[in-house]
């Protein structure tokens, strides 16, 4: 196959997908409407996030306790690099469910993110307390000591833990690579 017709295929297929990705999108547009006050996640475009976040405002203006407005606030806040505004989202979801190990990792992301270790740890550790076997939690805590505390030893027990739980996973991979070379791997979230 010639360079020629290799990129004809790929752009076949960036056409065909964001054909499809627009066909879901706007067959869901209606649901969502319907559904009140849900919305659809996920990535997207900068306008798909500006829209989704504009919406899960207004829910949150009218139904401050509806917890999957608040989480959905949150994981866009996350995608678009937007750190305090997602830890305030998800403290908002937290005060709803103080118990969620997802919202607890997710804005210990966040704290990393911007530099507030010991508030990421300590959010990884209770997000631990309430599901023992959460994969995210272990992962991040170990990415904190590791990565951010230069300090191995106490990355291990974390990470010696997911391998138990999840021996063969991506996660795992990412955590045995790094046991051997000590590179960087990205946080796991959301």
């Amino acid at each position: 196959m010639n360079k020629e017709s290799l990129l004809i295929c790929v752009v076949a297929l960036i056409v065909g997908l964001l054909g499809g990705y627009l066909i879901f999108s706007i067959s869901n547009a209606g649901k969502s409407q319907q559904a009140g006050s849900a919305i659809p996640a996920g990535g997207g475009a900068p306008t798909d996030y500006m829209q989704r976040i504009a919406q899960a405002e207004k829910i949150v203006a009218q139904d401050p306790q509806n917890m999957n407005a608040w989480i959905s606030l949150g994981n866009d806040y996350f995608d678009t690099e937007q750190s305090q505004k997602a830890i305030n989202a998800y403290a908002k979801a937290l005060e709803i469910n103080p118990n969620n190990p997802n919202v607890l990792t997710d804005q210990g992301v966040m704290y990393r993110k911007i530099g507030w270790y010991d508030k990421a740890l300590a959010n990884f550790e209770k997000a631990s307390q309430y599901d023992p076997k959460h994969v995210q939690s272990l992962f991040n805590a170990g990415i904190v000591y590791a990565v951010d505390l230069k300090d191995h030893v106490k990355a291990r027990p974390y990470w010696k833990k997911v391998l138990e739980i999840e021996p063969n996973g991506a996660t795992a991979q990412q955590i045995k690579s790094m046991m051997q070379g000590g590179g960087e791997a990205p946080p796991a979230g959301k």
